[in-house]
């Protein structure tokens, strides 16, 4: 089986120049510019141009579309008006609003760069992220954010699933990291021969707990649910203990026939185990027929589409409980 490795979402930092391995290929900059009023709870970000987007025969587009999400809530979303150029020039506005001095620090913004051709399926060219806790909040400023690609990864390439974690290095004012967001790295095929759905559990990352100081004793409960919400199939990995960055290389079977793949939804669930008897959720996500997110509908699409049965992976940002 050939496994399709996906990019991590993750952030441009100066730092990632003097660390190896370097970033595999670029997909073009991002100028934006960054305001941040406390009292009012609101994030204003002017989206200014889009720079050394890639040439059309190497994956770039001749009509772009910046489009921003808020993390890790993903309910506020904006996206700019369709551009033409090798450097096209946006500068328009977005507010996020509900961002207040009490959980800013955990929170960021995503930013995608579209190719919107007439007649043609709309394809991501690159993305990264944004944490505010990397920015100097009380000051506008303006930065360049580097896009980085979705793209497929062979397994001799020599990048393995650790070397895709964030950096923790500090970083300047002028410098932008990861915010912190906690993820989980879920790979799925699915053989239309056999009828079983494979969903592998990878790895996490930015995993918390906010009571302790320590990390969390983790796992994740995997439930396959049917269109009217009837519980199908339940299964969980074992136990992490003491791990933000756990790996669990799980893998679970689901008999789930071809015609009822557009109406199931897998959820997926990650738990802080705290003792024999007592649980909190850490975050969540869905796939399917009532996916979560335009994420987690991509990936469930892709692995539909996939052909042999071929494994597709991505990072999800786990939502709120």
């Amino acid at each position: 089986m050939v496994i399709i490795w996906l990019f991590q979402e993750h952030l441009f930092d100066v730092s990632d120049l003097q660390n190896e391995p370097p970033l595999i290929s670029k997909c073009g900059n991002l100028e934006v510019t960054f305001r941040y009023e406390a009292k009012r709870g609101k994030i204003h970000i002017k989206i200014l141009q889009a720079l050394e987007i890639p040439a059309k025969d190497r994956g770039g587009a001749s009509h772009v579309q910046v489009r921003a999400m808020l993390l890790p809530t993903k309910r506020q979303k904006h996206k700019t008006k369709v551009k033409t150029g090798d450097n096209p020039v946006f500068n328009e506005d977005i507010v996020f609003n509900k961002i207040f001095p009490d959980n800013v620090q955990s929170m960021g913004v995503r930013f995608r760069l579209y190719g919107v051709e007439r007649m043609r399926r709309e394809r991501m060219i690159g993305e990264s992220i944004v944490g505010f806790a990397s920015l100097n909040l009380d000051e506008e400023q303006t930065h360049t954010v580097v896009l980085e690609p979705r793209s497929n990864l062979s397994g001799d390439s020599g990048f393995d699933v650790a070397s895709l974690s964030k950096s923790d290095s500090a970083s300047s004012t002028q410098s932008l990291q990861h915010g912190g967001m906690p993820e989980l790295l879920l790979g799925l095929g699915y053989n239309g021969t056999t009828g079983r759905l494979a969903v592998e559990v990878i790895k996490g990352s930015n995993f918390r707990n906010m009571a302790m100081n320590r990390a969390p004793d983790t796992y994740v409960k995997l439930t396959l649910m049917s269109p009217s919400g009837q519980e199908l199939q339940r299964c969980k990995t074992s136990v992490r203990r003491g791990q933000p960055n756990p790996l669990f290389k799980e893998t679970f079977m689901f008999q789930v026939a071809q015609f009822q793949l557009p109406e199931v939804t897998l959820m997926v669930s990650v738990y802080n185990k705290k003792n024999m008897k007592k649980k909190e959720m850490i975050g969540w996500f869905s796939l399917g027929m009532n996916s979560s997110g335009e994420e987690e509908q991509g990936h469930w699409s892709d692995m539909r589409e996939s052909k042999g049965g071929d494994q597709v992976c991505r990072w999800h940002v786990l939502l709120e409980s």
